[in-house]
């Protein structure tokens, strides 16, 4: 028996490492002294996309959400006109980090919800999630859409 336990130890052992899955245009990776989550995505790149959202949906599988990407960093506001789930709105800079969030947004309220200044994405995600998770500014997002060269966090 003890025999079998140390070659099943050994084996453990020697196994290599789980290896980087990489980036991927449908998904974003954050990670934080929190630890780290990951999320299926829709982009929205175009200005059709990005004015439509995820309006009109009633529900959002907890490890999904939308990410919405532009040309260049930008001030943006957003608002929850035809939303009918509460969102967790995560806005962050060019160089991948996140700059603030707005955590439950209210279902088809047309208030204006300023991102800041500088946004280059903004992450959607289930409403409460970000603080669930302990997302807070300085979190660091990986995604394709940002400039390794400028990434806190870039792709492989």
């Amino acid at each position: 028996m003890r025999l079998l336990l140390g070659l099943l130890l050994a084996s453990v052992a020697a196994a290599p490492a789980l290896a980087d899955p990489g980036c991927a245009p449908d998904r974003v990776d954050l990670r934080g002294p929190w630890g780290q989550a990951s999320f299926s995505v829709e982009v929205a790149d175009d200005r059709q996309e990005r004015a439509t959202g995820l309006m009109h949906r009633e529900s959002l599988p907890r490890s999904a959400g939308m990410l919405f990407v532009y040309e260049h960093p930008q001030r943006v506001s957003f608002w929850m006109r035809n939303t009918l789930i509460p969102l967790d709105m995560i806005f962050v800079g060019d160089d991948g980090r996140v700059r603030r969030i707005h955590q439950n947004a209210i279902p088809l309220d047309e208030t204006g919800i300023p991102g800041g200044d500088d946004i280059f994405a903004v992450l959607e995600i289930n409403g409460g999630l970000s603080g669930v998770l302990g997302l807070a500014p300085g979190t660091e997002m990986r995604h394709p859409a940002f400039d390794p060269a400028t990434a806190a966090w870039p792709c492989p």
